[in-house]
């Protein structure tokens, strides 16, 4: 059975902040800047050419630094400077990249974490300090699996180390797969046999409430501590309510998929770029995080051994999955083919055409479709996430 890799990240709260962290954190900023400097001028990009430039100068300038600290603030600098590149290449970036983050990259030489004391030990210029953090529940889940990468990051709330673990995972051969069409409002699902789920998640009345209640407060509370603090207290509030509503949505999906071996998503990487609506509709999309969504399907069915594929999202609400003719509106969000009748609506279409590339691209024979499919007539099955769900906030 063929195996493929989970990565998580989890967040752990330091109980306290130790003396030397302050300096590192500026060592390691002055550093990182310095590189960046570099980059930029001299037009590097690669991480072991900056490497291999800069490494052994940042040793004589730093010699009290562990080693490994140079090596992640190299990969630092060069990642960047690349994605300062990108920006300016679209018109997004002006003036000279600058780090201006309290944040440092650990690599695995540099920390060692142990879940069962609760402690983390810290690699520093004055030698290995431990540092202990405050335990969480979901914490535990991590027990078995590898550790990678961390960064110490510190904020406004505390200092605290967020660790990247990995899991080799066995994934089943899919018999079948689920079509999953993420919209802004609903996701719908297409089974075997003519079956259709969709789910009203709600997700934009959620955003808009928000955004409409920040909008408030900012044209009520003055510029100031006040004002940020509200602002950040329901944009906090925000991210909970649909962190809780994403996990339960994912749960339900793989659920769903677990009998038949596969789930079929939209490869939308890029698509940010391509909204072309009105301020307001452009908006509310970007503020839409499918992204983050389809991550958690992705971790979520790996873990039950279900196999997940992206497929290409062109035209897929808009080609008939029947005789692949196309698609016309026929009243409020139903599409009829004019070339052999066939009518639904738009996301039952969409997740159909979906879970058929998916089979075709897996190389699974696409069955049949029955008669009652042919004109539409599949079982459609809707769930309201607000009386399914108890989302919490």
């Amino acid at each position: 059975m063929p195996s493929e890799t989970i990565k998580l990240t989890a967040k752990f709260k330091l109980k306290e902040t130790p003396d030397g962290l302050d300096e590192l954190f500026s060592t390691y900023r002055d550093i990182v800047n310095s590189l960046i400097t570099y980059a930029f001028e001299n037009n590097i990009t690669s991480f072991k050419r900056l490497k291999k430039e800069k490494y052994e100068e940042l040793r004589k300038d730093y010699p009290e630094l562990p080693s490994h600290y140079h090596y992640t603030a190299c990969q630092m600098a060069s990642s960047i400077y690349k994605n300062y590149r990108k920006r300016k290449r679209r018109g997004k970036a002006n003036g000279r990249p600058v780090f201006k983050k309290d944040s440092i990259m650990l690599d695995d030489h540099l920390f060692k974490l142990d879940l069962e004391k609760g402690i983390i030990k810290l690699s520093t210029p004055k030698g290995r300090i431990t540092l202990e953090f405050y335990p969480a529940k979901h914490h535990g889940k991590f027990r078995g699996w590898k550790v990678g990468q961390a960064w110490l990051v510190r904020t406004p709330k505390g200092v605290f180390i967020n660790v990247v673990f990995s899991k080799e995972v066995e994934v089943k051969e899919p018999e079948d797969f689920v079509g999953v069409d993420l919209n802004e409002n609903n996701i719908t699902l297409s089974l075997s046999d003519g079956e259709f789920v969709q789910i009203i998640t709600h997700e934009r009345e959620i955003r808009t409430g928000y955004f409409v209640k920040r909008r408030k407060i900012q044209k009520k509370v003055k510029v100031g501590k006040k004002r940020q603090r509200l602002l950040e207290k329901y944009g906090e509030r925000e991210r909970n309510r649909l962190d809780d509503l994403y996990y339960k949505l994912a749960n339900k999906i793989v659920e769903l998929a677990e009998k038949y071996g596969g789930i079929a998503l939209e490869d939308l990487t890029g698509i940010r770029e391509s909204i072309r609506y009105s301020a307001e509709m452009n908006g509310r999309l970007h503020r839409w995080s499918f992204h983050k969504l389809q991550s958690i399907i992705e971790y979520k069915a790996k873990l039950k051994g279900v196999k997940v594929v992206f497929v290409d999202p062109a035209y897929t609400s808009s080609l008939c999955p029947i005789c692949g003719g196309k698609l016309s509106p026929n009243g409020h969000r139903v599409l009829k083919c004019s070339n052999c009748g066939f009518e639904a609506d738009r996301d039952v279409v969409g997740s159909w055409n979906i879970r058929l590339r998916a089979l075709k691209m897996w190389g699974v024979t696409v069955p049949l479709e029955s008669p009652p499919m042919k004109t539409g007539g599949g079982k459609v099955i809707r769930y309201d996430s607000f009386t399914c769900f108890k989302s919490s906030g």
